[in-house]
């Protein structure tokens, strides 16, 4: 086991660099958006709650490049795989316009969500930008699965480091409206969103297609660069699934996000704040879980069972150790953490009560996310979503709102829904796949290949 966990981790290091990268990018913009004051702090928050839903909508459609690839280079069948990745492109730009156009649509709703005025004001703009760096997101998005399931999860990690300077000196440029150029406050965190996005597009499109490493791949192009139906169903009947299970999770935490903001701007800043570190410490877990999916799906391709439960095993045993690791660090630096995103005295208490609550779902957020990426490795998608669904909007979201509201409990209430969810679904996606291993056979697994 000690073994299955090195290469394990040597896969996962660079996916969750690459993940704590991308809410670097989230960190970054609050932290210089915090500066110019709560109600700019507010408005980030409910930008992030809302956009949320389509952005892991888009995330999880996307998804089911990895396994599938892994599958394919499981197989030695290069030529799939060069396939799964054009029709990839294709599902990724068609989605990213769709997402952008609904992003934009519903901005123009935000002042009915029962939200501060002025903060409702200052997130539309904001939201609209944001709304379309979602498609150069997903193009980026199709091109580091791709990458992924063949287990160069580096490609994707150096680039997005590099990105981050850049999208740290943009914010820098258009928040304060420094080099002659004007101040466009929160809007100007968005714009930087979108270019450093765009730029990583670009980056990834030129390394996948053109890097010795891929050649064998891209060598079947004129072959295998054609749009199938049959190809995209195959992708969504993984994506939607996947998706749904993402758009629950984080909807319930959308959702939950736009309760907070009923109870004020104070309340949503420190909220904000509270998960934005959660959210942080998250994408370790996440990469733990994206690597064990790879080499499940890698194993699964061969048909071997014993790796199978071996790398399973190993996995879901790192997401446990690490969930406490988390917890730790939560309740070590509770005190601290609130003041790299602001100094407003009204804000810190109440994110520093709620980094309490942040800290004590660690271990059930590390392992239901583990639990979901190895059920999709063996492509059991359906069963799991059906789990995510009644953890979250069955027991998360109304245990939250009883708390808070009929029960007067505040932010804290809604918190404590969050725990709930969470371990409800930790218990039943982890034995959801260890139930499934039991079933499979050597045989079985070729079969279904």
């Amino acid at each position: 086991m000690k073994h299955s966990f090195k290469i394990t981790l040597s896969i996962a290091i660079p996916l969750i660099l690459g993940n704590l990268t991308q809410v670097a990018y989230g960190l970054i913009d609050t932290a210089m958006i915090g500066s110019l004051g709560y109600k700019q702090l507010a408005a980030a928050s409910l930008v992030v709650n809302v956009i949320a839903i389509p952005l892991v909508v888009g995330i999880g459609l996307i998804m089911s490049v990895t396994p599938l690839v892994a599958i394919a280079n499981g197989q030695n069948n290069h030529q799939k795989a060069s396939h799964i990745l054009f029709n990839g492109w294709m599902l990724s730009i068609v989605s990213g316009i769709a997402l952008a156009v609904i992003v934009h649509l519903v901005s123009v709703f935000l002042p009915q969500m029962g939200q501060d005025p002025e903060v409702a004001a200052l997130a539309k703009n904001y939201m609209i930008i944001m709304g379309y760096s979602l498609i150069p997101m997903m193009i980026f998005s199709a091109c580091k699965n791709f990458s992924d399931g063949l287990q160069y999860t580096q490609t994707a990690m150096t680039l997005s480091l590099l990105s981050l300077p850049l999208n740290a000196f943009l914010c820098w440029l258009f928040i304060y409206g420094h080099c002659g150029l004007p101040a466009m406050g929160i809007s100007g965190a968005g714009l930087a969103t979108l270019i450093s996005r765009l730029l990583l597009a670009i980056a990834m499109i030129v390394v996948v297609t053109k890097h010795k490493v891929f050649e064998p791949f891209i060598s079947h192009r004129k072959e295998a660069w054609q749009l199938r139906s049959a190809t995209i169903k195959e992708m969504l009947g993984i994506g939607i699934p996947s998706s749904l299970q993402y758009s629950m999770e984080s909807g319930a935490f959308s959702v939950s996000g736009i309760m907070v903001g009923w109870l004020g701007a104070v309340p949503q800043a420190a909220h904000q704040i509270a998960l934005n570190c959660a959210s942080t410490t998250f994408m370790v877990a996440l990469g733990f879980s994206m690597a064990g999916s790879i080499r499940i799906s890698d194993a699964y391709g061969k048909g071997e069972l014993n790796q199978l439960k071996l790398v399973g095993r190993s996995t879901a045993l790192t997401g446990l150790v690490y969930g406490i690791l988390a917890a730790l660090f939560m309740v070590l630096l509770g005190d601290y953490l609130p003041y790299v995103f602001t100094r407003d005295t009204v804000v810190i208490p109440t994110a520093k009560m709620l980094l309490v609550f942040a800290a004590i779902f660690q271990v059930s957020d590390a392992t239901q996310a583990i639990g979901v990426g190895l059920c999709r490795g063996v492509k059991d998608v359906v069963r799991p979503t059906i789990y995510v669904a009644i953890a979250y909007w069955g027991i998360g979201i109304p245990v939250g709102y009883l708390l808070a509201f009929p029960m007067h409990l505040g932010v804290t209430g809604i918190w404590t829904g969050f725990v709930t969810g969470l371990t409800f679904s930790a218990v039943l996606l982890n034995y959801r796949f260890f139930k499934t291993l039991k079933k499979l056979s050597f045989n079985k697994v070729s079969s279904e290949l």
